[in-house]
């Protein structure tokens, strides 16, 4: 792991945030045609992407105030489960960074040991042994995922999108593969595509390969695609740490 200083590390933030505030989308491409043409076919471009942009946070309200309704019985049968199962809080926060590198705080359930991070932030491995006993069934089956709906409906993440990722790591991640501060342009989701092609599971070189095809190929039929995708990943448990 790449250790930096603060003060490296607010630099950082201040270049991935210009950086995604100002980089390709995805859908503008470079082209010979016409001035006159690229402007027509820029904003037809941009048109489609508002649209696409409306209909998704259309979605995100009601399949997160759906998702409340029924997540929230489960949530709370859980974390009872997690404080039977080991001692500490049940519920905790962690910063993560959103579209544009903008920082909020992200809802889970309690799946590892309290002290998990007493020696600093680090990506969690292959049968880690900080995961508790109920942990490792909720991170299976992601309902440890669940309070996230709650960031949804406050509009810091979408049901789908690139999965959002901690400062340090995003820091380091791009400084060993350029580009990685990309998955910036959009809001980060609750599952997305790199996580129905193999979650916990992938390189972060891979997570930047799946989360950039979507980024430049998102719209309606590929969300629902990963949605249904996603189905088939908690019921098996593929890619869970």
């Amino acid at each position: 792991m790449i250790i930096m200083d603060n003060t490296r590390n607010m630099a950082g933030v201040e270049d991935m945030r210009n950086m995604a505030g100002t980089g390709n989308m995805g859908y503008m491409k470079k082209s010979n045609t016409e001035p006159g043409a690229i402007m027509e076919f820029a904003k037809t471009s941009l048109g489609k992407m508002q649209r696409y942009e409306v209909m998704k946070r259309g979605l995100d309200l009601i399949g997160s105030t759906v998702g409340l309704v029924i997540g929230t019985p489960i949530v709370l049968v859980f974390c009872i489960l997690v404080k039977m199962d080991s001692p500490g809080k049940v519920l905790y926060s962690q910063e993560r960074l959103g579209r544009y590198g903008k920082k909020f705080l992200i809802y889970k359930i309690r799946s590892m040991r309290e002290d998990a991070e007493k020696d600093g932030a680090k990506w969690a491995e292959e049968h880690d042994d900080r995961v508790t006993k109920i942990g490792k069934f909720i991170r299976n089956t992601r309902i440890d995922e669940l309070p996230q709906i709650i960031n949804i409906l406050k509009g810091e993440m979408s049901i789908v999108g690139p999965r959002p990722e901690r400062e340090v790591f995003t820091i380091q991640f791009e400084q060993e593969h350029p580009g990685f501060v990309d998955r910036l342009h959009v809001k980060p989701g609750l599952t997305g595509w790199a996580q129905v092609n193999g979650g916990y599971d992938i390189t972060p070189k891979e997570k930047l390969y799946y989360d950039k095809f979507y980024i430049e190929n998102r719209s309606l039929a590929l969300d629902f695609k990963i949605l249904f995708k996603t189905v088939g990943v908690i019921i098996s448990g593929d890619g869970a740490r």
